[in-house]
């Protein structure tokens, strides 16, 4: 009786060549996300002026606003594991994405005290506010987000809403 076994999921070789894998992973953006840009055409069009990920601040920011001592960040839920309905955890490399993910999570907490220590005011916004089942409509997003500019003092998130 002849019986073969399949390897299990972890000696499984990649289904790309490792210079294909390369060119796909550098294609996640770090930054220049098509949210990040939208929230900063729309914010610019509103008359609101701002400095893209400056480096003398903790962290780069996305978008700092020094005329209100404030910054903004627009995070992705899966990398930066926000509890909603776009965060899961991968199923696949368990022990890389959980040290990878929650790596992302500290440095995110660290930075926030850093800017927090500087008089620094934080927005972050995060991806489902912008997509998926729980989005908020667009003009209700630049609202809260002129709002929180001028008026509030706090560090606040926007995030989606889940549907009723």
């Amino acid at each position: 009786m002849n019986i073969q076994l399949l390897p299990r999921w972890w000696e499984m070789v990649d289904i790309v060549d490792s210079e294909k894998r390369s060119r796909m992973m550098s294609g996640i953006r770090g930054k220049d996300t098509r949210p990040e840009v939208w929230i900063r055409k729309a914010l610019h069009r509103r008359g609101f002026r701002f400095r893209l990920h400056d480096k003398t601040l903790p962290g780069k920011p996305d978008l700092v606003f020094p005329r209100y001592r404030a910054v903004i960040q627009v995070q992705g839920c899966f990398w930066h594991r926000h509890d909603c309905h776009l965060f899961k955890w991968p199923s696949t490399r368990s022990e890389f994405w959980r040290k990878k993910i929650l790596g992302n999570v500290e440095r995110d907490k660290a930075t926030q005290e850093q800017l927090q220590k500087l008089g620094w005011k934080i927005l972050v916004i995060w991806e489902c506010a912008l997509k998926g089942k729980e989005k908020l409509p667009q003009q209700e997003v630049i609202r809260t987000i002129e709002a929180w500019l001028i008026n509030d003092p706090m560090d606040a998130s926007v995030r989606g809403r889940p549907k009723p």
